[in-house]
């Protein structure tokens, strides 16, 4: 199954998040009868992902969005799973600092953009400025409301600029948030990431669905397209990333760059040193 075709939101359609089934499993009925597919994506991206960072030219944005315990610490656990650590990294868009909130609401999100040949993860990201804003009015609609074309332009630069962008919604239903929510009460390992505001959120669910499929919406364009991923199966979330991700790095057409140096030169010089550690270790 083309994951990217099945789950992209094409750019100006309409977005019913209750149309769309989050227990979704594709082709397969288990992760057993995945995994060999799940495995193989790996694979590529860790080829992929090598021909990147060595090409230092290109470079990848993958943008997270969910609602709480929707699974994007697990998703950025899978995707660093089939990657080399250098070459990448994650940032978690929290709560905004005073110094952030003194800038513009994208500048804390740009200066986190991906380097050239660099794969980066946003956790949470800037869309949190038409998402939380505006579920808890924290500004006008007056504000957020035009906070749409302003990140189409932001996102549409990067693109210009050689960053392919990859945006992911993980779609949970209520039912399953509870669920996972149950998990972290009964698990000492995970009672460190319970907080109050997951129950109190929960009160704000219709909101968020409203915020997220105008979003999703208004933001999905062919050079930054979201994905909507069913995510109560985190096999089925795993696998359609993965692919996902592997298939966008691999549509750059990327080949092992040629080398910056005279080889031949190189090869003097190591069968010179060559030489000359045999003579000293003939002479011991």
């Amino acid at each position: 199954m083309d994951f990217r075709k099945k789950l992209v939101v094409a750019p100006g359609a309409k977005v019913r998040l209750a149309d769309l089934d989050p227990n979704a499993k594709g082709d397969h009925e288990s992760h057993k009868e995945a995994r060999p597919e799940i495995e193989r994506h790996l694979s590529r991206l860790e080829s992929q992902q090598y021909l990147l960072y060595a090409n230092a030219g290109p470079s990848l944005l993958i943008v997270l969005q969910a609602l709480d315990a929707g699974g994007k610490d697990g998703v950025v656990r899978h995707i660093f799973a089939g990657m080399n650590p250098q070459g990448t990294a994650v940032f978690g868009f929290t709560q905004p600092t005073p110094d952030e909130l003194a800038h513009d609401f994208l500048w804390r999100a740009h200066k986190r953009t991906p380097r050239k040949g660099e794969v980066v993860i946003f956790n949470r990201s800037h869309y949190e400025d038409v998402l939380v804003v505006r579920v808890h009015d924290l500004v006008p609609k007056s504000v957020w409301s035009k906070r749409y074309d302003l990140i189409n332009d932001f996102e549409e630069m990067l693109a210009r600029s050689g960053t392919r962008i990859i945006k992911l919604y993980l779609h949970i239903s209520l039912e399953e948030q509870l669920e996972r929510f149950e998990q972290r009460l009964k698990d000492p390992a995970r009672n460190w990431k319970i907080s109050e505001s997951d129950y109190t959120e929960r009160e704000f669910w219709p909101q968020y669905v409203e915020a997220y499929e105008e979003a999703l919406e208004r933001t999905s364009t062919k050079h930054a397209p979201w994905y909507i991923i069913p995510a109560n199966h985190k096999w089925f979330r795993n696998l359609a990333v993965s692919q996902i991700v592997a298939d966008t790095i691999e549509d750059i057409g990327l080949k092992v760059p040629p080398t910056r140096v005279d080889l031949s030169k190189i090869r003097r010089k190591y069968h010179a040193q060559r030489q000359e550690q045999a003579k000293e270790s003939s002479s011991d």
